[in-house]
């Protein structure tokens, strides 16, 4: 199948999430993703306030993490993080589930946990990408989170933080898009770094990845559409 460049830049999600970016590097990386005409620049929490500055009527939205990268944070920390992220103009949160509770079965506590981070961001207008990490899970524990994620009506199920022991695998990519209903969408995060990696995965039916690589990546589309 043929994309335009369009639909391949609006796959990408600009990560800036490299705890050593200087602010300079992070202004630098906003001033990109709108060049490239990305769908979001995926950010470090405390430079979220001035990325969405930078963004604003860019058609780029703003997004940070939550819970980021163990997802061991108390549902009251996440909460506010998520209200923070939104009220500093976040408009898509990426949130990591707590691996611990999901690997001692606590389903109950994980599901609390989803529904009211994703509670919160829909009443304020947003959308929520519910980051499992999972090359520390199971496949049972995969697609118990992905149910989970479907019926608390999350925007998107995401495999990797890009910081733990593994990223996107095509196999976790096609449990997920298998598991998760339809109104649920599905984003790779690790190891999408070029062209035909981010094809690869689109084929599957991943709606976004997080990219570091975007300008090599776009740079590629760009010189393969040219005539």
């Amino acid at each position: 199948m043929r994309y335009t460049y369009a639909e391949i830049a609006q796959t990408i999600d600009h990560s800036l999430l490299n705890p050593v970016l200087t602010d300079k590097e992070l202004e630098a990386g906003c001033a990109l993703a709108v060049q490239y005409r990305v769908a979001s620049v995926c950010i470090l929490p405390y430079y979220l306030k001035r990325c969405a500055q930078i963004l604003k009527g860019s058609g780029v939205k703003a997004s940070t993490t939550i819970g980021f990268p163990h997802g061991g944070h108390t549902t009251a920390v996440k909460r506010a993080e998520a209200q923070q992220a939104l009220d500093d103009g976040g408009e898509e949160l990426d949130m990591v589930v707590n691996i611990s509770k999901v690997k001692s079965g606590d389903w109950d506590y994980v599901r609390a946990e989803i529904a009211a981070l994703t509670d919160l961001t829909h009443a304020r207008g947003q959308k929520i990408k519910v980051i499992f990490e999972n090359c520390y899970l199971a496949d049972d524990q995969k697609i118990a989170l992905c149910k989970i994620c479907g019926a608390v009506r999350a925007d998107w199920v995401k495999t990797s933080t890009g910081y733990g022991t593994g990223g996107a695998t095509h196999a976790d990519l096609k449990l997920m898009r298998e598991h998760a209903p339809p109104h649920v969408q599905v984003k790779a995060a690790g190891g999408v770094r070029d062209l035909d990696a981010l094809l690869a995965v689109r084929a599957l039916g991943v709606t976004r990845c997080g990219a570091s690589k975007t300008k090599e990546i776009l740079d590629e589309c760009k010189r393969r559409l040219e005539p």
